[in-house]
């Protein structure tokens, strides 16, 4: 709702789990809704799969579709709302979690939204992160409401969640947290509003890149299943060549299913796999409890070596292709609804604020501090109106910024590059520090507001 910046059909926000179905927000002509059972039999659109979950989960399957710029680039998946306490206890009908899977499998990037005063991650919540294994580059958390608590309760909320997260999450990578209060209304706690609207800004960052990366992450996924597809036939070879021709079959079935880690082992040392190539042993103990061995295939060499092949040398030149592709398209990001918010005008993030100061001002910027910065110029001495650079750096030093900033800072000071600061050019060199130390980068090279009003005319000719 807040990327769009205008309602859907089906959508329901409210402060308990509302939403009980999973609604496809999709890109339409017009406003309307298809319900699940129509829109896995359209072969326009990507659900056709999704009918081996049965009418349990189609009744709770929708696609909304609405003219929006936004959804030009990118579709999104809304998920139910997750049940805690004994809410959770009641089926919903349908496997939860085998849904997420398919669509974690398929989407570009999954969201986790977590609120402020309520960080708690039920069993179900907890599953349904674990139905995100193997998938755990797409994944972003967002501390949604983070304006309805105070910096120190924040720090506490943050520090609560990071907690929490590592618990269910099995990676030795933090995941990245994007902080902020992701709705059109007032914010309730002022104090860290920088700190919400950069927060925003990398999120926004993040998803505009979504269109641009969308092949290569179709590529990556056929790479990823592939090899997935080759340490199958491995295993199911090697079932297949370990069962008896006449009896016991039903016993040597258990005993290679009960085996079957240290299968994984040996197959690993045999054919030089990564361990981490191999499909969960559990689950994959669960499936083949109900496989006929006997009718499983043996190896196909020819098969195996195709496969080597391609990803050996064609994914190489499909890479290069892409790549080509990419570089002569025109570069596709996500616009319209609450990007277009944060990108021109005076509320675009960072407008007015660090270098970009006095960008729309006639006057120079640096020009209400310098009666300050001229009581420090004329204490150092200056000779004929200008300090040395060994002056300046005494000067500069105080700031206990490192020497590749104050380095960086000096060179954007001295704009006639005599090796000598004269008072404008000192006073720039202090503002550049203050910009610096408030948390702000520096410039690349210095914006023509900026330039002290004794040395544009040079400046400009000598552009």
């Amino acid at each position: 709702r807040y990327l769009l910046e205008q309602d859907f059909p089906g959508m329901r926000i409210g402060p308990e789990p509302t939403t009980d179905s999973f609604i496809a927000v999709m890109y339409g002509d017009s406003e309307g809704s298809i319900p699940g059972n129509a829109l896995v039999v359209d072969p326009k659109k990507p659900f056709r799969k999704l009918s081996r979950f049965g009418n349990a989960f189609l009744n709770r399957f929708m696609c909304s579709q609405l003219p929006n710029q936004v959804l030009k680039s990118i579709s999104i998946i809304d998920s139910p709302g997750i049940l805690s306490g004994e809410k959770q206890r009641i089926s919903r009908g349908y496997d939860f979690c085998q849904v997420l899977q398919w669509f974690a499998e398929r989407v570009d990037r999954i969201i986790l939204l977590f609120d402020a005063h309520k960080l708690d991650i039920s069993d179900e919540f907890s599953e349904a992160i674990k139905s995100f294994r193997g998938q755990d580059d797409k994944i972003r958390v967002v501390l949604n409401k983070a304006d309805q608590v105070d910096t120190q309760q924040l720090m506490r909320v943050y520090g609560a969640l990071m907690w929490s997260l590592g618990k269910v999450i099995n990676t030795p990578e933090v995941l990245r947290v994007y902080i902020g209060s992701f709705w059109a209304n007032p914010l309730r706690n002022t104090d860290n509003r920088r700190l919400f609207e950069a927060e925003a800004q990398d999120l926004f960052r993040d998803i505009q890149s979504l269109p641009q990366k969308a092949a290569v992450r179709k590529l990556n996924d056929l790479i990823k299943r592939a090899r997935l597809a080759k340490v199958h036939a491995y295993i199911i070879s090697y079932l297949k060549k370990e069962m008896p021709s006449v009896f016991g079959k039903e016993n040597k079935k258990k005993e290679l299913i009960s085996r079957l880690p240290e299968i994984y082992s040996q197959l690993q040392r045999e054919y030089h796999i990564s361990a981490g190539d191999f499909p969960e042993v559990k689950k994959m103990q669960e499936l083949l409890e109900t496989c006929d061995f006997t009718k499983f295939h043996s190896l196909k060499p020819k098969l195996i070596e195709a496969v080597d092949n391609m990803l050996a040398n064609k994914i190489a030149s499909l890479m290069s292709l892409i790549t080509q592709e990419e570089s002569n398209m025109p570069t596709e990001i996500v616009q319209g609804g609450a990007f277009d918010g944060t990108m021109a005008g005076p509320f675009g993030h960072g407008y007015g604020e660090g270098a970009k100061e006095g960008a729309d001002e006639d006057e120079w910027v640096v020009a209400k501090d310098k009666p300050a910065y001229d009581e420090i110029f004329y204490t150092l001495s200056p000779i004929n109106g200008k300090i040395s650079g060994i002056s300046a750096k005494k000067e500069m030093v105080t700031s206990k910024l490192p020497n590749s900033v104050l380095g960086k800072i000096w060179k954007l000071s001295d704009c006639d590059g005599d090796g000598m600061l004269d008072d404008e050019e000192f006073a720039l060199a202090k503002h550049l520090i203050k910009i610096k130390l408030d948390g702000y980068e520096l410039p690349g090279t210095l914006p023509s507001h900026l330039v002290p009003p004794s040395h544009r005319k040079p400046f400009q000719a000598a552009e």
